[in-house]
């Protein structure tokens, strides 16, 4: 292992291992064949590494979006065998050992001896793909940025209006999806209502604000279960958010969101501003290509079922990890694709034998539910709850941080906002008053214009 080469008689790059993705398993992949010196080139479709547990503290202005998305290159610029490339893989050839990607408007294809796909997954709608229009997603830099927006920008006009239904409407939240990212989101927007806001706005009580958390499922957290889900229900309901377990979302349409009981089979419906979609996820596009080309089957999401060793269907110099595979039950989280990652670059390295299937070591799970409250369960067995567990979650987080200032401007973010009461990263343009002052035309003006 060693050098980029062009074939011969071609323009084509080739390198020992071409990386698509830049996640957890990823980097881990890359930081492992780095530290080796093998070569290999690293395609993104963005710029950064994001840290996506903690996007919702992005979205409720905890932590700005640059403490947990550094970009990539910093991140790999410490190793001379790396190469990334910034652009959005479209083809696979197995045979020729060839991917084809775009970027910079242009479609490029390099080579490699063996591929490495962790490109993840997205959010899923359930065969009702016209509520992506209608909610707000949290799987991106933008989804965060946008979500934050829409917060300020509900209790802004909230302040302004005096219509008690228009202003009911814009104070509702209805986050769809209990696991942990619903959890965490539903609690931070009720403590947002009870120690931020209400101090900036006099006219908006906490009790003004409602926010409902549903699932069709019978558990919060179901990851968890038992008296873990237990502690998180009772947590979030104390802090005020309304717990709707058992109800499946059948419309979202003109700010009304309608739930039906999976039992009784009888609806209600939820008027909000917001809706924040976070229930279900699916494989990335590259997954069906990739089981096309490979002959890989795929789970009802449509990840790849992966072999024992993570490679896919007939190609043995293919392979899969993290969300965008299933394998085992395994559990869609960052340790896991981290573990996979390091795996199949130690059979590359020759550190074990190519074959060797992957077994992962559950070190343990945990999800914040509000705050100085946190579930934990270390080494799939010992539960925890409470201060204890909400301490060791920020430790956990803290560590797989990327960089020390990053690592210490959280640190004092937390305490602002756990500790004290502020928000060191809200900010708001409202958009429309800013496009009116540079027209100089109100809305009134503009339709009369058109």
């Amino acid at each position: 292992m060693g050098k980029t080469r062009a074939e011969k008689g071609s323009a084509v790059q080739t390198y020992d291992v071409v990386i698509v993705g830049s996640g957890f398993g990823a980097l881990a992949a890359a930081k492992s064949l780095g530290k080796a010196g093998v070569t290999f080139s690293l395609i993104s479709s963005t710029t950064e590494h994001l840290f996506q547990p903690l996007l919702y503290q992005a979205a409720t202005g905890m932590l700005s979006t640059g403490e947990i998305a550094p970009p990539i290159r910093r991140i790999l610029a410490q190793y001379d065998s790396a190469d990334v490339r910034l652009g959005r893989v479209v083809d696979v050839d197995p045979e020729a050992h060839q991917v084809t990607y775009v970027g910079g408007g242009q479609s490029h294809t390099i080579g490699f001896g063996r591929l490495i796909v962790a490109t993840g997954a997205t959010q899923a709608y359930f065969g009702r793909d016209e509520f992506k229009d209608r909610t707000f997603a949290l799987k991106t830099v933008d989804d965060a940025i946008a979500l934050r927006e829409q917060i300020l920008s509900c209790y802004e006009t909230a302040h302004l209006t005096t219509d008690p239904a228009a202003r009911k409407e814009l104070l509702s939240f209805v986050v769809v999806g209990a696991g942990a990212t619903g959890v965490e989101l539903a609690g931070q927007i009720r403590d947002l209502a009870h120690r931020y806001f209400a101090g900036s706005f006099k006219d908006i009580e906490p009790d003004d604000v409602t926010v409902t958390l549903v699932d069709g499922v019978k558990e919060v957290l179901p990851a968890f279960g038992g008296k873990l889900s237990a502690y998180a229900r009772t947590k979030l309901e104390k802090s005020g958010v309304d717990v709707v377990t058992g109800g499946m979302v059948t419309d979202i349409d003109d700010d009304v969101v309608t739930v039906q009981d999976v039992d009784t089979k009888t609806s209600r419906t939820y008027p909000a501003k917001t809706v924040i979609w976070s229930a279900g996820v699916q494989a990335s596009d590259l997954a069906a290509t990739i089981a096309e080309r490979t002959g890989c089957e795929t789970d009802r999401a449509g990840r790849l079922l992966v072999h024992d060793d993570l490679t896919v269907g007939s190609a043995k110099d293919i392979y899969a990890i993290g969300d965008v595979t299933s394998l085992n039950k395994l559990p869609g989280q960052s340790p896991v694709a981290m573990q996979q990652g390091r795996h199949v670059a130690k059979m590359i390295i020759g550190k074990v034998d190519a074959g060797t299937p992957f077994k992962y070591t559950d070190k343990g799970s945990m999800s914040i539910v509000g705050r100085f409250s946190a579930v934990a369960r270390l080494f799939g067995k010992v539960d925890m709850s409470g201060p204890i567990a909400w301490l060791m979650w920020l430790a956990v987080h803290l560590m797989y941080l990327v960089g020390f200032r990053n690592r210490y401007v959280a640190v004092v973010s937390w305490m602002t906002s756990y500790i004290g009461d502020k928000r060191p990263h809200f900010q708001y343009t409202d958009h429309s008053a800013s496009a009116t002052e540079l027209t100089g035309k109100t809305s009134d003006e503009e339709r009369k214009a058109a």
